[in-house]
């Protein structure tokens, strides 16, 4: 049976990944420590994803290894050997604003653990396809000197603009802001490619724009619409970084991007990069989604703009996904903004709801 390395496999991504290749007859190991707790609190911790893939999938192994362990990471892939096929690498610091707390973590878990990861699939499976999940924050925020207009509700590209249907990978990565989380998933995203060129590995680097679903333990610091929900639901005040709430993201359920990560190990080449979000078809403002979020749940959201923006944060970003589309073509989006958060919803507010007290 062909076997497959999740890493991160309690989180967003990761326990999507785990739960979609398992289905499809993969063998699968998950690689995870619950860093995400030691990050963000024990609010985010992934124990709940864990607990939910044990019942769903009983075969899955879960193994609490460090990727910043070289030692520990090449032994498993050792063991694993010839049968591994397929390594989705989900797991990484992944917050702009808690990389400037303790930039030495950040880039120990985001590039170096990324490195040991690579280092261990090019000695022991040479063959498998290596799949990572990047950032839009490789690009810093170039972004932000698109010559963008004003809406009542949102920034807009006009129509003209070359990047007007979304941004593309000929975008520059060079002299600009990135944040500290920025230069550590750029330094892992170029590690990625490199291992794809010098050493003719099927890898890819697909950088997202928010990716999100009803399993992402938003916090403050990230998952920002996991976050903005139950923040809605919950009662809790919410702050909004700048741009008078107008800055514009998009948005890609978790499950549209694994089927992604499929389609490219099903067509695999060495050294590929994509823009990989919702696009021009599931994407909103920050205005925008809190007037879903009201929608959605039939509640106010108590929340305050405030004037100053995060160091480097994007006042808009789109991807333009026809550069996968083209190597891919039967891969489509199925979610867009308003189904996610209505998912989001009714997976959760039961649980953020206990012991909170009647809604008002």
């Amino acid at each position: 049976m062909a076997t497959a390395v999740i890493t991160g496999a309690g989180g967003l991504v990761g326990s999507e990944s785990t739960a979609h290749f398992a289905g499809l007859g993969f063998d699968v190991v998950g690689i995870e420590n619950d860093m995400r707790a030691r990050f963000f609190g024990p609010e985010a911790s992934v124990r709940p994803q864990l607990d939910e893939l044990a019942r769903t999938h009983p075969d899955v192994r879960i193994v609490d290894t460090d990727i910043r362990d070289l030692d520990a990471v090449d032994a498993l892939f050792a063991r694993l050997g010839q049968d591994l096929e397929l390594v989705v690498h989900t797991a990484a610091q992944p917050s702009h604003d808690w990389a400037a707390s303790n930039a030495a973590l950040d880039f120990a878990v985001n590039a170096t653990g990324t490195l040991n990861l690579l280092e261990a699939t090019r000695r022991h499976a040479p063959e498998a396809t290596f799949v990572f999940t990047s950032t839009n924050k490789v690009y810093g925020d170039r972004p932000n000197a698109l010559p963008l207009v004003e809406q009542e509700s949102r920034y807009e590209l006009p129509e003209e603009h070359r990047f007007a249907r979304g941004i593309d990978t000929t975008m520059s990565i060079d002299s600009t802001l990135h944040s500290l989380f920025g230069v550590s998933k750029a330094s892992a995203d170029l590690l990625v490619q490199e291992y794809g060129r010098y050493f003719g590995m099927a890898t890819a680097c697909f950088r997202g724009g928010c990716l999100t679903g009803p399993r992402h333990a938003g916090t403050r610091l990230h998952g920002f619409l996991s976050y903005l929900m139950r923040c809605t639901v919950t009662g809790e005040r919410y702050a909004v970084y700048g741009y008078r709430g107008k800055q514009v993201r998009d948005n890609l359920h978790s499950a549209d991007l694994v089927r992604a990560f499929e389609a490219f190990h099903g067509a695999p080449r060495p050294a590929a990069v994509y823009n990989i979000g919702g696009g021009r078809e599931s994407n909103c403002s920050m205005l925008e989604a809190i007037a879903l979020c009201e929608e959605i749940t039939g509640r106010r959201l108590d929340y305050e703009i405030l004037e100053d923006a995060r160091i480097g944060d994007h006042k808009w970003w789109i991807s333009d996904v026809s550069e996968f589309r083209r190597d891919h073509p039967d891969w489509q989006i199925t979610y867009d903004v308003r189904a996610i958060l209505a998912e989001i919803h009714e997976y959760n507010v039961e649980r953020w709801t206990a012991g909170v007290g009647a809604l008002q």
